[in-house]
């Protein structure tokens, strides 16, 4: 995150500069993506919500605060239009295949059951994921996908930070529960989270 320069774009955005606005998408673009891709599940919705988040900051960039860091600003409209998006067409996550590899992904060579046992660890993963509720889903995908804080997160979704840990204490338990894991499983399931 370079805020010194995401600042003086803001300057120039502010100032009427459209240029500004497609330096900060190329900049910013692919975290919006992915948390947009994470909460909707759909590549569609993601590229949509993206186009939006940069057209309402070019609309609003005026009540951004350039001495701030940009990226909480995106995360919460990221996850505020893809909150509407979803109410709206009540619909689940598909496949968030990368992001499952990514928290699944190990460093050594495996064989092809093996993989196709990550495949489906993965989808197994992914199905308990689609059945958490929104708000829940929001702060799993920002702390474990995303890699924020729970002060980050807090300070985005402008939620107290203890609103975070619930969730993402009760996140974690629907998971174990959807997921059917015995003790010894869970134990090991939560050490590779977190």
């Amino acid at each position: 995150m370079n805020v010194p320069l995401d600042r003086e774009l803001i300057f120039s955005l502010q100032s009427g500069d459209v240029d500004a606005l497609g330096a900060l998408y190329d900049r910013h673009s692919a975290l919006v993506y992915r948390t947009a891709y994470a909460i909707t599940g759909d590549p569609d919705a993601a590229s949509d919500l993206l186009q939006d988040v940069f057209v309402r900051l070019s609309r609003f960039a005026h009540r951004v605060d350039p001495r701030r860091p940009l990226e909480p600003w995106l995360y919460r409209m990221t996850a505020n239009l893809a909150y509407t998006w979803l109410k709206r067409r009540k619909r689940w996550l598909h496949p968030l295949d990368d992001a499952m590899e990514w928290l699944l992904d190990s460093a050594r060579e495996r064989s092809l059951q093996q993989q196709a046992e990550k495949n489906a660890e993965a989808e197994q993963l992914h199905q308990a994921i689609l059945k958490l509720p929104v708000q829940q889903r929001v702060v799993v995908v920002m702390y474990y996908i995303n890699d924020l804080s729970l002060q980050e997160i807090a300070e985005i979704l402008e939620i107290p930070i203890g609103t975070v840990k619930s969730r993402l204490h009760y996140g974690r338990q629907s998971l174990r529960k959807v997921l059917n894991l015995d003790a010894d499983i869970q134990g090991e399931v939560i050490c590779e989270f977190t």
